[in-house]
């Protein structure tokens, strides 16, 4: 055989290489056994990892960094992702809205190289404070709106719903929900006038206009992800405070407080759900949920 000709025992698994072919001292060197060798596909760092099939998923409860190491372009260089805002708190002060999820957004086939990437994860906002913003990379996703405050204490002004990811809820007597950016949520709800906050816009769809007078509407709805393997529900908005129902949202989001002396619910952490709104003067509003962000790639 001539210098480079390569054979492969397929009984062992071992390959060798002739480097060597003068006449009777062959030379074969065993090439199966070395280290190094073409990476198809990426292996990376950062996070908390979990394998899914042929997939590694790299969910970020707290900020971080995730530092790829990639193979053969068009197999090896690119990621799926989910990055989700922390939510908008609740309105607080006499039937405040409900919080606005945090901004949603998620892509597949997105490029990256061998170099590494922040991540940071946005808590979730403060009574009356919009949530804060989660990125990866060159991608951000904007905090959730925070609830309309109320006016019963004299502190506040009654006002409508923040503009956020999604927006708040308006607060009672017909204060307007805060918009959402386009591609990451959606717009709070509108008030009824007298005892009804509205709630918080989702990531899948705007919170309904508050209509029933004393009762406050479900937030906007949230999106299903299976990055993980197992769909999960994330960002949805909070509901408002009310008179005498508040709506039960489901998921990760807030529920507001009626005139009961009992406060309203927080988002659910790593879920970017918006907080409930509070009800009568002496009840808290509910803190908005923090985000996550969440990496997937093929490793085999």
């Amino acid at each position: 055989a001539s210098v480079g000709h390569i054979w492969l025992n397929r009984v062992s698994g071992e390959m060798f290489v002739c480097t060597d072919n003068t006449v009777g001292v062959n030379v074969w060197t065993n090439i199966g056994e070395g280290s190094g060798g073409v990476q198809n596909y990426i292996s990376a760092t950062g996070g908390s990892i979990t394998t899914d099939g042929d997939y590694k998923v790299h969910t970020f409860n707290s900020s971080g960094s995730f530092t790829p190491n990639i193979g053969v372009a068009g197999i090896g260089d690119f990621v799926e992702y989910l990055v989700v805002a922390g939510g908008g708190g609740g309105g607080n002060d006499y039937y405040g809205g409900g919080g606005g999820a945090g901004g949603y957004l998620t892509a597949t086939s997105f490029s990256v190289t061998s170099s590494a990437m922040t991540v940071t994860v946005g808590g979730g906002g403060q009574v009356n404070v919009n949530g804060q913003n989660s990125v990866f990379g060159s991608i951000t996703s904007t905090g959730g709106g925070a609830g309309g405050t109320g006016a019963y204490s004299g502190l506040n002004a009654a006002a409508n719903g923040k503009n956020g990811g999604s927006g708040g809820g308006g607060n009672a007597n017909s204060n307007t929900g805060g918009t959402g950016i386009a591609g990451q949520g959606f717009a709070g709800g509108t008030a009824s006038s007298g005892g009804a906050a509205g709630s918080g816009g989702g990531a899948g769809g705007v919170a309904p206009n508050n209509v029933v007078q004393n009762a406050s509407n479900i937030g906007g709805v949230g999106l299903s992800s299976q990055i993980t393997g197992t769909a999960v529900v994330r960002g949805e908005g909070g509901t408002g405070g009310a008179l005498t129902t508040a709506a039960t949202p489901v998921a990760g989001a807030g529920k507001g407080c009626t005139s009961a002396p009992i406060n309203a619910t927080a988002g659910a952490a790593n879920r970017g759900g918006g907080g409930g709104g509070s009800g009568f003067g002496v009840n808290t509003a509910g803190l908005g949920g923090s985000g996550v962000v969440i990496i997937r790639y093929k490793f085999r």
